[in-house]
């Protein structure tokens, strides 16, 4: 994290990961279920689902659809929110590939 100090007020500039900068455990997949979540809420306001047309759609009960509006989603993986957007119309394509770093990130890019 980058520093600044602007009118004596230090400011930090974060990591693009907020999760990874409050220092959160599995940093990288919480970001990326939120990225799911969000295409998820945008599918069902775009399509005019409610909550309960959703859940009979992506195969979930209402109440997982209401606690994930409210951005709690531990209970469920990321392959389930993946199957969840396929069931709400989205393809999506997982790309694997080599990296000259030691290890390598998950990523989410959404087209």
């Amino acid at each position: 994290m980058k520093t600044l100090l602007v009118e004596g007020v230090e400011i930090h500039r974060g990591s693009k990961n907020v999760f990874a900068d409050l220092g959160l455990a599995d940093a990288e997949k919480l970001k990326i279920k939120t990225g799911l979540v969000i295409e998820i809420r945008k599918a069902m306001k775009s399509r005019g689902l409610t909550q309960q047309e959703a859940a009979k759609r992506m195969g979930i009960s209402q109440p997982k659809v209401s606690d994930m509006m409210r951005g709690d989603f531990t209970n469920l993986s990321e392959r389930k929110l993946m199957d969840c957007l396929t069931r709400l119309g989205y393809d999506i394509e997982i790309k694997v590939r080599a990296t000259k770093a030691e290890t390598g990130q998950l990523m989410l890019a959404i087209v």
